[in-house]
């Protein structure tokens, strides 16, 4: 869910000083699983000073300035994903537990075009801001109406980072060129490989097993990989990919490993190594499905 709000942004979304109302719809969303990101436009952020009220009963039902809050939905799971929007006077008329099953809310539109969010979130890291801010204003002139500046998106260490919806695709370590080409070519219905970092929703090991077939198989398609099962072991995961109509056991193994950018960044990645990529047949593909019972399936 993403909520059009100027700032200024704390740390975290809940943290952040937000109108009453719109703070209890961020509580609810949060209790039912529903990832909430803060969005603006390219260079549209407002001081405190600036927005003296924020969070107090006088914008208990109304967006900013008595407008309505401007509030986009995404489901990013399975091979249908959709986005849409609405405008609400009263955010207790947004339908959440539509949008944890699936269903576009009543009060919301289906939206035809992408939407490209750029993490400038500066109280989560200076660098998100630093490069953030010029890449989101880049991409803005590029794709008018389509790019937001949005709060913490996860992967600082990855800034300048690019999620593109409704599929949830991230991408990481942007240059403007770079950004321009991704936001082109999810246009198109397609990924680049280059600066990839996998798509929302999937666990972590299945987005490293989609991305070791692409690069092996040349698909870049969205649609064009998917996870048909995976069974975990210890720090290893075999995973069964389908592409182009054939089937791929793919086994990658969890390492670690420490950033090189600086105390501001350094924290303990977790990335996975390719142990294995096969081609299977039909009847290895058989005896690979029936023997992950026990494992994680993923339509």
């Amino acid at each position: 869910m993403l909520v059009e709000h100027p700032g200024p942004w704390a740390r975290s979304v809940a943290e952040s000083a937000l109108p009453e109302s719109l703070a209890d719809l961020v509580r609810r969303a949060e209790e039912l699983g529903v990832r909430v990101q803060l969005i603006r436009r390219p260079g549209e952020r407002r001081s405190r000073r600036a927005n003296p009220v924020a969070g107090t009963a006088s914008e208990a039902t109304a967006g900013d300035a008595g407008k309505p809050f401007h509030v986009l939905v995404a489901y990013a799971v399975g091979d249908r994903p959709w986005l849409a929007e609405g405008r609400f006077a009263d955010l207790r008329d947004l339908d959440l537990r539509s949008l944890v099953h699936g269903v576009v809310p009543e009060s919301c539109i289906l939206r035809d075009e992408p939407v490209f969010l750029v993490c400038t979130h500066a109280k989560r890291n200076a660098c998100c801001a630093r490069i953030g801010l010029p890449l989101a204003r880049a991409l803005g002139a590029e794709l008018p109406g389509l790019v937001w500046e949005t709060s913490h998106v996860g992967g600082d260490r990855y800034a300048a980072n690019l999620v593109c919806l409704p599929h949830g695709l991230y991408y990481g370590s942007m240059s403007q060129a770079a950004a321009i080409a991704a936001a082109s070519a999810y246009r198109r219905g397609e990924v680049v490989l280059d600066r990839f970092r996998g798509r929302a929703g999937i666990p972590e090991p299945l987005q490293a097993a989609e991305h070791f077939v692409r690069s092996l198989t040349g698909e870049l398609s969205v649609g064009g990989v998917a996870v048909e099962s995976s069974r975990p072991d210890g720090d290893a995961t075999e995973i069964v990919v389908s592409s182009g109509g054939a089937r791929y056991r793919v086994v990658v193994e969890r390492t670690v490993f420490t950033p090189p950018c600086g105390t501001a960044c350094a924290e303990t990645i977790t990335t996975y190594r390719l142990a294995s990529l096969d081609r299977l047949d039909p009847d290895q593909y058989a005896l690979a499905f029936s023997s992950s019972g026990s494992g994680e399936h993923h339509g």
